[in-house]
């Protein structure tokens, strides 16, 4: 890479860990959520929806306004609206009575930084002068997973050390991140987009079936992704009944570690490995650990699918945005945006999904009986039941990449 355009990676890869906590901190607080305001399963999978359905929206009006803003005015502004948002999860469940509508006010404006910075992002760093693109796709999403880690300790220690009751102060600490990646994103040089037509090129790329395959896989890669991420620390914590501060840092947390560093070894190694067959190779694994942390008899072994679940879903975001860069190279700001698109319908469905699918088992007579019979609490069979459901997105995945995999060879723009 050339040398002035390192410091632009630097600021690519912090702006990545404002994603991580725009996604991943929420969450942690589900449980306090849950006993200190009454939040239900329904109205915290409603959350996760909201962060997502928001990302959804943002995702397809920038196919039109990228183009005309540019990358370096899209980029400053994606940290700074996450600012704010990160700012009002602290600030207006203490101030506010309504804290539904607080907690949502707050999903509202940090998801729409979180939607700038998947659609700009990525291309920034796709633009720049390197030797692999996927490996240095990988590498940029890597720090997406430090961030998660990074997240879930810091939270995790700041809540252990201060009590549940101080959670509201923990926001205003993340705010750094953010505003440092704002400054930064001003500064750095930055390869803007040739002016392109959004209606030409989309017409280009779903004149295209290949394309919609990998739109399809996009939500998948998503959904994949952000059912394990966005419910293990409450599946832990009640569903199977370990200590919240364990069950953050053996759960997400390690699920976020070996999602970081399957990302970081692609990102080293990118060059000399099939990405098709890796694609692939991180499916099967994940619809593996799916079933272990679902039908496994002890807490310890259903920890570890959760953890290594991580390492299976790693490259499927990434892989899937480096595949259609390649197979697209004439795709600009809207394939991005597009592809941005899919993987937030992915990060919506799946995890609200699962929330309808475990408050639905733990309402019914059905989910009573076997728990029941089984000898476990409703919470468990209720939580395992939500998760189990979202194994047909990592199965999709399988199939489709293999699809994927034989067409873009055969098509390619």
């Amino acid at each position: 890479m050339v040398n002035k355009y390192k410091k632009t990676l630097g600021a690519c890869c912090l702006g990545y860990v404002t994603q991580s906590i725009v996604v991943n901190l929420a969450p942690l607080f589900f449980v306090i959520f849950k006993k200190s305001y009454g939040f239900s399963y329904s109205f915290i999978a409603a959350i996760v929806l909201a962060t997502f359905v928001i990302q959804i929206a943002v995702d397809a009006l920038s196919v039109k306004f990228m183009g005309v803003l540019g990358y370096r005015r899209c980029a400053v502004l994606s940290q700074a609206v996450s600012a704010l948002g990160i700012l009002f999860l602290g600030l207006l469940p203490a101030v506010m009575s309504n804290r539904h509508a607080a907690v949502l006010i707050s999903v509202f404006f940090y998801s729409v930084g979180g939607a700038l910075i998947e659609v700009v992002i990525s291309p920034i760093t796709d633009s720049l002068p390197t030797k692999s693109s996927e490996a240095s796709m990988s590498f940029l999403h890597s720090f997406y997973s430090w961030g998660q880690v990074f997240v879930i300790l810091v939270t995790t220690l700041l809540l252990l050390l201060t009590g549940e009751g101080s959670w509201n102060l923990i926001p205003f600490a993340w705010v750094a991140v953010p505003l440092v990646s704002l400054i930064m994103f001003t500064r750095v040089p930055i390869i803007e987009p040739e002016p392109q037509s959004a209606a030409k090129a989309t017409g280009r790329l779903f004149g295209r079936k290949i394309f919609l395959l990998t739109i399809f896989l996009m939500i998948c890669a998503g959904a994949a992704e952000q059912v394990m991420a966005q419910w293990a620390s409450l599946f832990c914590e009640r569903g199977l009944g370990v200590d919240k501060v364990v069950g953050d840092l053996l759960g997400p947390c390690l699920f976020a570690a070996f999602m970081g560093l399957g990302r970081t070894y692609y990102g080293a190694r990118g060059d000399k490995i099939d990405l098709r067959r890796a694609l692939t190779a991180c499916s099967s694994l994940a619809v593996v650990c799916y079933l272990v942390t679902v039908f496994s008899g002890t807490p310890a072994l259903s920890l570890a699918g959760c953890a290594l679940c991580g390492l299976g879903v790693s490259l499927l975001w990434p892989g899937m945005i480096s595949m259609s860069s390649k197979t697209f190279p004439r795709g600009g700001p809207a394939m991005f945006s597009y592809l941005a698109l899919g993987g937030d319908v992915g990060c919506a469905l799946g995890p609200y999904l699962t929330g309808i699918v475990s408050d639905k088992v733990l309402a019914s007579d059905a989910g009573a009986s076997l728990a029941a019979k089984i000898g476990a609490g409703a919470d468990e069979i209720s939580l395992k039941a939500g998760i189990l459901a979202g194994i047909i997105f990592p199965v999709a995945m399988l199939i489709g990449t293999v699809v994927l995999g034989r067409a873009s060879k055969k098509k390619r723009e």
